[in-house]
């Protein structure tokens, strides 16, 4: 038997919904990925939340993180949608608070990573598997602690080119294994190329996404900072938030 609660979410919201929610519908990848971990009720998911797979393959698709289908959600009739601060657009949440109750992470370091996954655990009622899922990737983060060295720039983007800065949990789990990021302003800076070579780092990673660099792509960087060591990174292990952490050890 359901009854109402009250909870505070990420970014200190007051989040009042039918406790154990029976249908959720998850509008990012990370948190997708860790909700079918924990065997929560999802009836809905973006277009880019592809893991686990083949489990998400019968979820609902309700549109993409940043432009998702508000007729195709509400009729899903969710008794909570989850949610988060940079992926998903604030406007577009405001609209859903209309009819839903809507549950948001705000996530910049491990710690934030490990805070989400205790507190969907408790609200999915799967505080047990929750608890086994988070010792895992904190014992798989701990196990690359400082395997890594030297400066380094993440890029994220082409055309322009755009790095993870500070304030990103980029950035975090970089310094979680011994790398220093040389760019120093927040968020996704725009860099162009004599920007880089100023910065002159020991690596250069490509991420896997959102830009989605290849070989190709690789060769070209190689070949503009030869004396550069170049890189294709996988972007979920350096950017998911949720159980994929455990996939670093």
């Amino acid at each position: 038997m359901s009854s109402l609660l009250t909870t505070t979410d990420q970014m200190g919201r007051k989040v009042t919904f039918s406790y154990p929610p029976g249908r959720i519908v998850s509008l990012v990848p990370s948190q997708t990925e860790f909700l079918v971990d924990i065997g929560a009720p999802l009836v809905g998911r973006t277009k880019f939340c592809i893991h686990p797979q083949p489990e998400v393959q019968e979820i609902p698709v309700i549109g993409g993180t940043k432009n998702f289908r508000f007729e195709k959600i509400k009729s899903l009739q969710p008794d909570l949608i989850i949610g988060n601060k940079e992926e998903n657009y604030k406007d577009r949440i405001l609209a859903l608070e209309k009819d839903f109750p809507v549950w948001m992470s705000d996530i910049y370091t491990l710690d934030d990573a490990f805070e989400m996954m205790g507190a969907l655990g408790c609200l999915c009622n799967r505080e047990r598997r929750s608890h086994q899922i988070i010792l895992g990737c904190k014992g798989a983060v701990e196990r690359i602690k400082n395997t890594g060295g030297g400066t380094v720039i993440y890029l994220i983007w082409q055309d322009p080119w755009m790095a993870a800065g500070k304030h990103t949990f980029i950035d975090h789990l970089l310094t979680q294994l011994g790398y220093e990021n040389v760019i120093k302003g927040d968020r996704y800076p725009v860099l162009t190329n004599e920007e880089v070579t100023d910065l002159n780092p020991d690596y250069i990673f490509l991420s896997s996404e959102p830009y989605p660099f290849k070989k190709k792509h690789l060769n070209s960087v190689m070949d503009r900072w030869p004396h550069i060591e170049c890189r294709l990174v996988d972007g979920a292990l350096y950017s998911w938030y949720g159980s994929r952490l455990r996939m670093w050890s």
